[in-house]
């Protein structure tokens, strides 16, 4: 599966993440419409600072998908194991069930009172594009990974950083 990774070293609280993702959930798809719509179009990903550093978040398709669980509508859902977990704004009672549940605290309502969440930008994926939170980045601090290659990474970076330290102290 894959999930957007940030590289909290390159992110400077830009807010271009969360602008993007707003615009592509618009109907007019540009900044200058969206801001004309009514209701407003809500961004999916929210840029939130601890101390001096910002982190951006949004929903991070939980295997077990505590929010879908919840949901007494199956307003929350996934189409395979392989899928983000999507919303149906019909099918949605503004209940809350999954503001709730969710462990990252990033379920929220959006204008009209409704739940809005991150899918991943699911169209734009279809289209061999990446979400538009990943796009919009300056830094290129977020990507679109493979959750595994998260690990990956960190197993690696961990391995190149013990060995410097035993090259070190060899010396």
């Amino acid at each position: 599966m894959k999930i957007i990774a940030t590289d909290l070293k390159k992110c400077v609280g830009c807010h271009s993440c969360e602008l993007a993702c707003a615009i592509s959930r618009s109907q007019a798809k540009t900044l200058v419409e969206a801001v004309l719509e009514d209701p407003r179009p809500a961004a999916r990903v929210k840029v939130i600072a601890i101390d001096t550093h910002p982190i951006p978040m949004q929903c991070h398709h939980c295997d077990d998908a505590p929010c879908a669980a919840a949901c007494p509508t199956h307003a929350l859902y996934r189409l395979g194991p392989e899928a983000p977990v999507f919303f149906n704004r019909d099918l949605c009672i503004g209940c809350s069930s999954c503001v709730l549940v969710c462990p990252f605290g990033v379920m929220r309502k959006a204008p009209g009172g409704v739940m809005a969440k991150c899918n991943l930008c699911w169209d734009r994926l279809e289209e061999g594009k990446v979400p538009a939170c990943v796009e919009a980045c300056p830094n290129q601090a977020r990507k679109l990974v493979e959750a595994n290659q998260v690990a990956e990474d960190k197993l690696r970076k961990m391995a190149m950083m013990l060995s410097g330290q035993e090259l070190g102290e060899e010396k």
